[in-house]
């Protein structure tokens, strides 16, 4: 199981850190934010396959902003895949 961190930007998110285990996500956390939402993404994609939750939340728009915490968690995990 591999752990990271990493820290989000445009968002109210300050770090997300998450497990990756053999392609599942693991143990999804979000400092600040909205803490609801950021709670309930951890709920939904926790023991998801990571290619299916980056194609869920990819481009997920927050207030015209570009970007959301949705979609920074898909980046995060996009990085991961990719090291």
């Amino acid at each position: 199981m591999a752990k990271f961190s990493y820290e989000p930007s445009g968002v109210c998110s300050a770090l997300i850190t998450f497990e990756v285990d053999d392609g599942i996500v693991r143990n999804v956390q979000f400092t600040r934010g909205c803490n609801g939402n950021t709670q309930g993404i951890s709920r939904l994609v926790e023991g998801m396959n990571i290619d299916d939750v980056i194609a869920r939340l990819k481009g997920t728009n927050c207030n015209g902003k570009g970007t959301s915490c949705p979609d920074q968690l898909a980046r995060a995990l996009e990085l991961a895949k990719n090291q």
